[in-house]
């Protein structure tokens, strides 16, 4: 681990970046150069005090889940990122791995997105980041941990990922989910993580042994869709994809037709959503603050 030089390095990205750049008020009386230190602790999930102990070469090596985290809160590219790892003493992700890096172009653009669910999955359905609103639709996905974090394990093991859909459309939504996992797994290999999915669902679920027999390849979403909430009920909604050039990760948009029923149930549960966050900011300020290194 190269303290001297993970600590100018981190230094000089935060001082390259404005508030702009990242989807935050720029505010009316601002002097610090580029962005402050808790609003990259902030991004990056972590505590204030952590972030600064980095950048003043006394922190002791930061995971590299952590360092995944500073990666995609400071927008780096995938060699920036590579080099952040190298600095902290950690192995970079291979090109081949799914890694929770999120590339910055699809970053860039969901920090737009406010009024509207808005996600970026991994090509294994893992959900990498999500607005507040995708979060009030779907549920935060940032305690999943494990074979887990992918939406295509949950959806043949847990039996309460099969709500969000109705009944009728569920037949389609698991050959969906398993074309989605054959084109992962044809770039990525038997020995990757989209292998270690094939190989547990292959032994946890005999649907989707059946559905991987088939060989079904494909690499989309519906663009409509009806999806349901267990407190607002069934919302029709509209979905745009938007993938990087490799494939390996997808922006979705999820929006409802102008004055519609639906539209009226998304701006209800944006309600519902801040009003959540307001009752548990004080937990996840506990949380942040007991995020310790790997």
């Amino acid at each position: 681990m190269d303290r001297t030089a993970l600590a100018d390095f981190l230094r000089r990205r935060r001082e390259a970046l404005q508030p702009a750049d990242v989807g935050l008020p720029v505010g009316a009386r601002r002097r610090a150069r580029g962005l402050r230190r808790e609003e990259v602790a902030s991004l990056a999930v972590m505590s204030t005090d952590y972030y600064t102990r980095l950048e003043q070469q006394r922190a002791p090596q930061p995971s590299e889940h952590m360092l995944a985290s500073l990666a995609r809160a400071l927008r780096l590219t995938v060699s920036e990122r590579d080099y952040l790892y190298r600095l902290a003493g950690r192995n970079a992700p291979t090109s081949l791995a799914a890694t929770p890096h999120v590339a910055p172009a699809l970053q860039r653009v969901l920090d737009r997105l406010t009024d509207t669910p808005a996600l970026i999955l991994s090509d294994l359905g893992e959900t990498l980041v999500q607005n507040d609103m995708a979060a009030a639709l779907f549920g935060d996905a940032s305690h999943l941990t494990g074979l887990a974090r992918s939406g295509v394990y949950r959806w043949f093991t847990d039996p309460a990922a099969r709500t969000m859909y109705p009944e009728a459309d569920r037949d389609r939504q698991s050959r969906s989910q398993v074309a989605n996992l054959r084109a992962a797994y044809g770039i990525r290999g038997p020995q990757s993580r989209a292998g270690e999915l094939v190989r547990a669902l292959s032994k946890a679920s005999q649907e989707f042994t059946e559905l991987w027999a088939l060989h079904e390849v494909a690499r989309r979403f519906e663009d409509h869709k009806t999806l349901v909430h267990p407190e607002v009920g069934a919302i029709e909604v509209d979905c745009q994809a938007l993938f990087t050039e490799d494939q390996s990760q997808v922006l979705l948009v999820l929006t409802a037709a102008p004055r519609s029923e639906s539209a009226e149930k998304l701006q209800l549960l944006s309600v519902l959503g801040q009003s959540r966050y307001a009752t548990s900011t004080d937990q996840a300020s506990t949380r942040k603050g007991k995020l310790q290194t790997g």
